[in-house]
């Protein structure tokens, strides 16, 4: 069965693949749950893989910014990776380059956290 966000867990630290090419209002709000139940769930350091991603609108992008404040007023943190150059652009042109911490491998994104 295809599962479009897939959970592993790197130590202390969970990494969410979203295996979307488009990711888009009708995905938005299960990955804000997901993401929500993580951090409630007590995990403090999230990176969302975005590698597949060739798209996302503005409802999945305020669904990162809902679950990035939510983390950080707990303490945590959660950093994105794997940006395709329209996803980049999306980010470049909302200024959410500057909101969020963006790595281009998995591997430099889990080490960011130390």
């Amino acid at each position: 069965m295809f599962q479009e966000y897939v959970k592993e867990e790197v130590g202390e630290i969970i990494v969410e693949k979203v295996n979307l090419t488009r990711a888009t209002l009708k995905e938005a709000e299960d990955f804000k749950k997901t993401l929500i139940n993580d951090i409630e769930s007590g995990k403090k350091r999230i990176v969302v893989d975005l590698v597949d991603c060739e798209f996302i609108d503005s409802t999945f992008l305020g669904a990162l910014v809902v679950s990035l404040k939510k983390i950080t007023a707990l303490g945590g943190d959660l950093k994105l990776v794997g940006f395709q150059p329209n996803v980049r652009s999306m980010f470049e042109l909302t200024r959410m380059y500057r909101v969020f911490e963006a790595f281009e491998t998995r591997e430099e994104a889990v080490a960011s956290f130390g």
